[in-house]
Parts: structure tokens; sequence; C-alpha cells
């Protein structure tokens, strides 16, 4: 239980004392048992909680002085909260979707103006599906070990129409998103593919001889 006493005696050489109190003068306690700053002195107000130990008596635990304040009850231990992945677009997101509305503008005037050939919109559709499944098998191989595909090989995807595909694959799969190097080349490819389609679009005599060629 919890009692207020004054410290009756103290020796210092052997690190104990008694506590008189209410009900007992002869509460002993042990220089452990004492919580505060520098040592038990006489006619020191304390608070402390009493036990008994067999046939010995009272004795003090948790001695501390009566003008200090309690200490603060321990905190109940807060469950650990599930790490959030930052939730803020990754850079250069913003110009990318842009670029994506462009080129789908761009490839629905050339299929509107027979600029290109109905096969392109196929084949740059079966082109970023592929584009998708080597970014996703690579990721897989990664975590496993195994033979993972060239960098080389996804910017040559990019290259020639799958950067959409590739741009999503890397967010969404968290894959080749952090790599400064990787990004860098990637960028140009996107650059390039829209650079190349705007010519297709725009121009579309100087590439005809190009595109019958795949017919």
């Amino acid at each position: 239980m919890t009692a207020q006493g004054t410290v009756r005696s103290w020796n210092t050489e052997k690190g104990f004392g008694f506590i008189q109190s209410a009900h007992s003068n002869n509460v002993f306690f042990h220089v452990r048992d004492f919580r505060g700053a520098g040592a038990p002195a006489v006619g020191m107000a304390v608070v402390y909680e009493e036990i008994q130990v067999g046939g010995k008596g009272p004795r003090a635990m948790q001695v501390r002085s009566a003008t200090a304040p309690a200490p603060a009850a321990p905190r109940p231990r807060q469950p650990a909260r599930p790490q959030r992945r930052d939730m803020q677009a990754p850079a250069g997101s913003s110009l990318a979707v842009t670029l994506m509305l462009l080129w789908l503008g761009l490839l629905a005037w050339g299929a509107a103006t027979r600029a290109l050939p109905p096969w392109v919109l196929g084949a740059l559709g079966l082109l970023n599906a592929a584009t998708c499944l080597a970014y996703a098998l690579d990721k897989d191989a990664a975590r496993k070990g195994r033979w993972r595909t060239s960098e080389k090989h996804l910017h040559l995807l990019a290259v020639l129409g799958g950067w959409p595909a590739a741009w999503w694959a890397q967010q969404w799969l968290r894959h080749k998103s952090s790599k400064a190097e990787f990004r860098a080349v990637y960028w140009a490819t996107l650059l390039l593919n829209c650079a190349a389609l705007a010519v297709l679009v725009w121009r579309p005599a100087w590439a005809r001889p190009f595109l019958l060629s795949f017919q």
C-alpha cells in the first residue's frame, strides 16, 4: 500500500535506514529502493509503497521525496502501425501523362486521316502488353535471383512504342523507377518515339514506304 512518513534514521555507509510513519516507527528501506536525486536524509518527508517481508516487519519500496512529482504511469504500448508507401506522385508523372494523352491524340488523328495503317494501332496494343509482361517477368526474376531481362531490350520496347506500358509498370511494380541512369535513357526513348510518331502523322509521305514494307 502507499504510505507517507519521515526518514527517522539513515546509515550512509551501509546504505539503509528506517522511516517513521503514522502506524510504524521502523519501516526498513534500502538505498536501492530510493527513487530520487542524491541520498536520503534524516527528516526528509517521503512517500513509499509498504510491504510485509515474512516476520521481519514492514519494508518500504519505491521510496521518493514527498515533494518530488510522482513517476508517470507507463503508457500502454501502441501497436505498430503498418508502414505506408509514399503516396506522392513520382517525379515527372504529370509530364508523362500529358505525353501519353498527346500520343493517343496523334494515334487517333493518324487513324482518322489514314496517315497510319490500321495494323499500326493493333501492333502498338500488342507491343504495350508485351512491354508490361517483360517488366513483370524481370521484376520476378530479380526477386528470385534468376536470369534478368536486358535493359537494352526494355528500352527497345519503349522506343518502338511500348513506353506508356513501361511507365505504368515502373510505378505499379516499383521496378526501375529509382535507377537514375535507366530513367534517363527511358525518357530519351519516350521523346524519340513521340517525335517519330509526330513525323508519321504530319508527314506520312516520308514514312509510307517504310510502313508499306511491313504489310
